[in-house]
């Protein structure tokens, strides 16, 4: 064998090495939480005892107001969602709806109602994505509603090329209202990409998530390889925007619990990361939760347990947001202490599907909550044809 052909040799083995431990490290990871390696077999779960709501459409968010039992919904059309959605680079201006709204819906009654929305912002309308609904600790019959609004850009410019001009919007309503009052816009540079809110109790603050680090260009695909180039960003209407958490990694769902826990979701190597809440609300990592699926949105119930929006399948999820009109495998997962004997060795958190479908009931799940008391799950996706109501 002669000097070439060793040194070529040798160089084919480094570069198989390299490209092995590039698969092992940042491929195979990504390829297991997304379903396909190994390919995810769905075994329905819960749902047969459910309800179908048509008439609500393409709701990214949903919230449960507790004591009532009503959802709110941040709502869109599944035909504008296929145009526009900045999460998933589909940022075709001409398509985008600017007048998305938020609902609610009695499953008591069945009763649908649509808030009426003013001209708050010249024109410019609303686009749907995260949401919160907040009661006022001064008043609990008045609710504090946060949005993430993904403006089209304004100058004539290409969404494409610049992306959107994304803000967060506060409102007020009151518990059995039918029309929202325009609080505050919130404007700012951190305001890169949001996604997820949640709000304080007095209708002046929140912290978001932001789902990538920049608006457009090739950096956005870098989280595949596991760049942290997300976070999450606090917000004070008087005092203006600051990081509570960079450099995370694929940021999307945030919840909060009674006790000021935040939880965040990772959208890409699946999990949930658990946050305690600093005197200047800055947040520091306490740890980590594993799943394994993608999560979109959280949720926490009136018992304290967390509930996850999962993707068994996230490319068939991806391609159902581009083409509303295909399905996409849909769960819910249940997270609580684990009080079994798996505790003894180290399993703190207890990870549940209670729901499972391969998208024939529900389809493209972002969002999920429990109704503790009454037993109602409710579930919805942000280009979603129905919303899905199952007795669990």
């Amino acid at each position: 064998m002669g000097q070439r052909t060793r040194i070529a040799l040798n160089v084919v083995v480094v570069l198989l090495a390299v490209v092995g431990g590039f698969y092992q490290i940042y491929v195979k990871p990504v390829l297991a939480t997304f379903g396909y390696s190994p390919d995810r077999i769905i075994n329905p779960t819960g749902n047969t005892n459910c309800k179908t709501v048509p008439e609500l459409k393409a709701c990214e968010k949903l919230v449960l107001h507790q004591p009532t039992g009503v959802i709110y919904l941040a709502c869109s059309t599944p035909s504008s969602r296929a145009h526009w959605v900045p999460a998933t680079n589909q940022l075709n201006e001409t398509g985008a709806s600017t007048e998305d709204y938020v609902a609610t819906y009695d499953p008591a009654t069945s009763r649908i109602t649509r808030l009426t929305m003013p001209d708050f912002n010249n024109g410019r309308g609303f686009s749907s994505h995260g949401m919160d609904v907040v009661p006022s600790d001064a008043d609990p019959t008045v609710l504090f509603i946060y949005l993430v609004n993904h403006r089209v850009p304004l100058g004539g410019v290409r969404a494409k090329d610049v992306g959107a001009d994304s803000s967060i919007e506060i409102f007020k309503t009151k518990v059995g209202g039918k029309t929202l009052e325009h609080i505050k816009t919130v404007e700012d540079p951190t305001i890169i990409a949001p996604n997820d809110v949640i709000g304080s109790a007095d209708g002046t603050s929140f912290h978001f998530t932001n789902d990538h680090g920049s608006r457009v260009g090739l950096s956005r695909y870098f989280s595949l390889l596991g760049s942290k180039s997300t976070s999450v960003v606090y917000c004070h209407i008087a005092e203006g925007c600051k990081y509570a958490l960079p450099n995370t990694h694929a940021s999307n769902g945030i919840a909060s619990a009674p006790n000021g826990t935040v939880y965040v979701a990772n959208s890409i190597y699946g999990g949930v990361i658990v946050l305690e809440r600093q005197t200047d609300n800055t947040l520091v990592l306490t740890e980590s939760i594993a799943t394994d699926c993608a999560i979109d949105n959280l949720s926490v119930d009136a018992d304290g347990q967390l509930w996850a929006a999962a993707l068994p399948k996230a490319l068939m999820a991806l391609n159902h947001i581009a083409h509303p009109e295909l399905s996409s495998p849909s769960a819910a997962y249940r997270i609580s202490i684990n009080t079994g004997v798996n505790a003894f060795y180290g399993e703190k958190y207890k990870v549940e599907t209670v729901f499972a479908d391969d998208g024939s009931l529900m389809t493209g799940l972002t969002t999920t909550a429990y109704d503790s008391k009454r037993k109602r799950l409710f579930m919805h996706g942000i280009a979603a044809s129905q919303l899905v109501v199952c007795k669990i």
